[in-house]
C-alpha cells in the first residue's frame, strides 16, 4: 500500500513518490545552516519520518489542477514544517519522553532547545512560504492564528458556554484539523484548481484532521505497547481530557462515579495508568468514541462528493478509511 492507501492507482502512485522524494529533499535541505546544533536537533524529528499526512494532502490537492504547476513541492515542505514545529513545542507542554518512536527533544536536549528548534522551523517555513505569494502567507498566518487559539483554548478550558465535548471538537478543529485543511487547500490553490474544488478539499481537510486527532485518541487508550511511536496512556497521565474520557467525565450514571473522578485530574502512579487504560478498554465510552470517529470520517468523505472522478479522489477516500481503521 503506497502511502498506507490500498488499490491507488499505478500512475498516481508513482507521480505522488516521485513528487514526495522532492519534497523531503527540500525539508532536510532547507533546515541546513550556520549552526551544528540547530541542525542536530532540527533533523532528529524530520529523520524520525512520520506519515507525512500534511504534505501527501498537500499533493493530493495539487492533483485537481495542474501538479506541476510552481510551488506545490514548497507549499508542502511549509506544512510539514509548520506541523513539525508545533509537534516540538506540543512534547514540551506534554511532558512527552517519546515522539515518533525516538526519544523527544525535550527529553534529550531539555525544554529550551526544544521550544527554540520549534521557533527555527517556524522560521524556516515562513522562509519558504514568502515565495509562495501574499495570498498563501496569509493562509499560513490565519492557520498559525488557529494553532495557538486551539493551545490556549485547550489550556483554558470551555469559557464560550460549550458543552465539554464540543469545546473539545472546537479545539480539535484548531490545533490539528486547521493544518490539515490549509495543507489540501494550498496545493490545490496553487495547482490553480477550481474554487469549489478547493473549497471542498478545504472542509475534507478540516474533517480529516479532526478524524486523525479522534483516532490518536482511541489509540492512546487501545495501544498495547509503543508501537504507535506515542506512549500508551499519556493523555491520562497528563490529566488531558479526550474523546474517550470526555464520555465518562460527562457521565450521569453513578457506575461511573470512581473513574470519574481518577479521570479528573492528571495520574501520576503508572499502576493507576495501567488499571485506568484497562477499564477504558472495557467501558462503552470506546465504542461511542469510535462512533462518533466514524460519522466524522463519513462527513470528510461526503465533504467531496462534489470533486471530479478521478485517481485523487478515490485516494483521498480511501486515506480516510486508513485513518479510520488504523484505531483497530
Amino acid at each position: 500500500m503506497a502511502f498506507g492507501i490500498p488499490k491507488i492507482d499505478l500512475g498516481l502512485e508513482l507521480s505522488l513518490k516521485r513528487d514526495m522524494k522532492r519534497v523531503e529533499e527540500l525539508l532536510l535541505s532547507h533546515i541546513e545552516g550556520d549552526y551544528p546544533l540547530v541542525i542536530e536537533t532540527s533533523r532528529h524529528l524530520v529523520q524520525a519520518g512520520g506519515k507525512r499526512l500534511r504534505p501527501l494532502l498537500a499533493l493530493l490537492g495539487a492533483q485537481f489542477g495542474d501538479p506541476k504547476a510552481a510551488g506545490i513541492i514548497e507549499a508542502a515542505a511549509v506544512v510539514e514544517l509548520t506541523h513539525l514545529a508545533t509537534l516540538y513545542h506540543d512534547d514540551v507542554m506534554d511532558e512527552a519522553p517519546l515522539r515518533r518512536g525516538v526519544v523527544s527533544a525535550n527529553e534529550r536536549w531539555g525544554n529550551t532547545v526544544a521550544i527554540l528548534t520549534g521557533d527555527y522551523l517556524f522560521a524556516k517555513a515562513s522562509d519558504l512560504l514568502a515565495d509562495l505569494g501574499p495570498e498563501a502567507v496569509r493562509l499560513q498566518a490565519k492557520t498559525f492564528e488557529r494553532l495557538v487559539i486551539g493551545q490556549i483554548s485547550e489550556t483554558q478550558g470551555s469559557t464560550l458556554g460549550l458543552s465539554l465535548l464540543d469545546h473539545y471538537l472546537k479545539v480539535v478543529a484548531d490545533k490539528t484539523g486547521s493544518l490539515i485543511a490549509t495543507s489540501a487547500r494550498l496545493g490545490a490553490m496553487l495547482a490553480g484548481a477550481p474554487a469549489s474544488d478547493i473549497e471542498a478539499l478545504t472542509k475534507f481537510g478540516e474533517k480529516i484532521g479532526v478524524v486523525f486527532q479522534l483516532a490518536d485518541d482511541v489509540i492512546d487508550v487501545e495501544s498495547e505497547s509503543t508501537e504507535s511511536g506515542k506512549t500508551p496512556g499519556t493523555d491520562l497521565r497528563e490529566g488531558v481530557p479526550t474523546l474517550v474520557t470526555l464520555f465518562i467525565l460527562t457521565s450521569d450514571d453513578p457506575a461511573d462515579a470512581e473513574l470519574k473522578k481518577i479521570l479528573s485530574a492528571p495520574i501520576t502512579d503508572e499502576t493507576v495508568v495501567a488499571q485506568t487504560l484497562e477499564a477504558l478498554r472495557r467501558h462503552p465510552s470506546l465504542g461511542l468514541a469510535k462512533d462518533l470517529l466514524n460519522q466524522y470520517a463519513q462527513d470528510a468523505t461526503n465533504e467531496i462528493a462534489s470533486l471530479p472522478e478521478n485517481a485523487a479522489k478515490r485516494a483521498l477516500i480511501e486515506l480516510c478509511q486508513v485513518i479510520v481503521t488504523r484505531t483497530s
